[in-house]
């Protein structure tokens, strides 16, 4: 018997037994028209990757869920991936919202050319109206987290008209405030430790054992992410990070910004964002959580919360209120 008669008779078995399961629902659009990046009829779970760059590259993006709230997720970094999120998948499909993961161009999933002259936010910015374009959206909700909810702000006030919501998530308007905060962070630290800190940053020892043990030991786990042992999807994401992008983007630490958003600020324009928006922050953050409430007030349509027990991934260390918040506010929109 060859494989279709196969299949038939498999299918007309199971039907006269009362056991054949009803046809799954289409969830996902089937490409039909060649583009020359996915297949043609093929259904891929979702996947679909986006011409950016002019069309010199393409980055990864993948559809999960469905409904009429349309999520696009920014992830942070710079040079992160979309792994970290996945916690997402737990929360916004089974409430009736349609989400999509994006790796950004060098990251992830994505196309990753060594090219320094790519890294900066005016290109990532067009990349994520290309992307907007590739996937067919409008009247969506963006969310930023982290370096995302740098993105995010900034495509708001070019593009806010294809926007339904905005939510930044554990990212401050300004990277002067943040500096503030991140200082306050490392006086918490032992005398000895600030001082051995400020001796290795000043001799540029970022990648040396004892800056890295300070950082893994002292301050990531408690303002980074404050569970134990970390998520597996955390742990990949870092074990994926392209830090060619990040230093050049961020600096040489999470604590240390040398990078070309050194001089990022918005304070001044968040009244400018008239769509509905949400910021969310916690109270270990690496950003101050009085920004979050700062910036919400500064925005005519915008709410803020709080995690008190999260930190900057608070998305898995006060998961339960964290995602109380955000659905609460997606279903609002």
């Amino acid at each position: 018997m060859d494989r279709r008669n196969f299949m038939t008779a498999s299918l007309a078995a199971a039907a006269a037994t009362g056991t054949a399961a009803a046809a799954p629902q289409k969830t996902e659009t089937v490409l039909t028209t060649p583009d020359g990046l996915n297949p043609v009829g093929i259904r891929t779970a979702g996947v679909k990757m986006i011409p950016v760059a002019g069309g010199k590259y393409k980055v990864w993006t993948k559809k999960i869920g469905s409904g009429p709230v349309k999520v696009l997720l920014l992830h942070g970094g710079p040079g992160f991936t979309h792994e970290y999120l996945e916690a997402m998948e737990s929360f916004l499909p089974a409430a009736g919202i349609e989400m999509y993961y994006y790796d950004q161009l060098g990251c992830g999933n994505s196309d990753q050319p060594d090219d320094p002259s790519l890294w900066n936010l005016p290109r990532y910015l067009q990349e994520l109206e290309e992307v907007r374009v590739g996937l067919g959206l409008n009247n969506f909700v963006l969310y930023g987290h982290s370096w995302g909810g740098v993105l995010a702000i900034d495509y708001a006030l070019q593009h806010q008209r294809h926007l339904r919501g905005l939510v930044i998530s554990n990212m401050t308007a300004g990277i002067q405030s943040l500096l503030r905060h991140l200082a306050t962070i490392k006086a918490t630290l032992p005398a000895e430790t600030q001082a051995r800190l400020q001796v290795l940053e000043a001799a540029d020892g970022f990648e040396t054992p004892e800056y890295e043990q300070i950082m893994m030991e002292q301050l990531y786990p408690k303002y980074i992410c404050r569970t134990d042992p970390w998520p597996d999807a955390v742990n990949r994401t870092f074990r994926h990070a392209n830090l060619k992008i990040y230093h050049r983007m961020q600096g040489k630490s999470e604590f240390v910004l040398t990078g070309n958003l050194k001089d990022w600020e918005r304070w001044d324009r968040l009244h400018e964002i008239k769509v509905r928006a949400l910021t969310i922050g916690a109270r270990y953050d690496e950003m101050d959580p009085e920004d979050m409430r700062r910036m919400a007030a500064l925005m005519p349509r915008a709410t803020a919360a709080v995690c008190d027990k999260g930190s900057h991934l608070c998305m898995w260390d006060d998961q339960a209120y964290y995602f109380e918040q955000l659905l609460k506010f997606l279903k609002s929109v």
